[in-house]
């Protein structure tokens, strides 16, 4: 295996912490498929079409929707089991926390056209959803149920839809646990 590959899925464990007794939880395992079909996605050959395959599956038995195509930095945690909908075009950054019930897609139509770029130790609560060709900082919180269509500058805390912006210097303390 690559040494940027084990580094990546190093950085996801990482984030989990302790496991439970009986190994990875299904969106943890999840997790490292992903990773892997991700990566050999780039690569190509026969371990793309086996990862894409294996990732095909794992995203109908999860309810997880997390694409290989997306682009994500190091220590993703996707807290609890439940479905998560994330658009192939998405940019993640580091540390983010995608809790269940997210949804991040595409807009399209408007001057929001596009897809999201999310920054780094980004916390997204339960159901909330993020659309459209928008930028979201670093260090931001996104509270659950919080329905994000606009820009969110760096330390910020999002509520409500429509999405109520508040200043907050470190917004996920406390949220964002082991840090890749």
């Amino acid at each position: 295996m690559d040494k940027e590959l084990k580094k990546l899925i190093a950085s996801d464990l990482k984030r989990i912490g302790k496991k439970n007794c009986l190994g990875l939880l299904p969106e943890q395992k999840y997790l490292v498929l992903w990773r892997k079909a991700s990566f050999y996605f780039k690569k190509g050959g026969f371990l793309r079409k086996w990862y894409g395959i294996r990732l095909d599956a794992a995203m109908r038995r999860t309810f997880i929707e997390l694409p290989r195509e997306v682009k994500a930095g190091y220590g993703i945690y996707l807290g609890h089991s439940g479905n998560r909908v994330i658009h192939p075009d998405t940019v993640l950054g580091n540390n983010i926390n995608i809790a269940s019930g997210v949804n991040i897609g595409m807009t399209n139509r408007g001057n929001k056209k596009g897809t999201p770029v999310i920054g780094n130790d980004v916390w997204i609560g339960t159901n909330a959803v993020i659309v459209g060709n928008i930028k979201i900082g670093n260090d931001v919180l996104i509270a659950p149920g919080a329905y994000v269509n606009t820009d969110i500058p760096d330390h910020s805390i999002v509520i409500g839809n429509p999405a109520v912006i508040k200043p907050a210097e470190h917004a996920t303390e406390g949220y964002i646990n082991n840090k890749a």
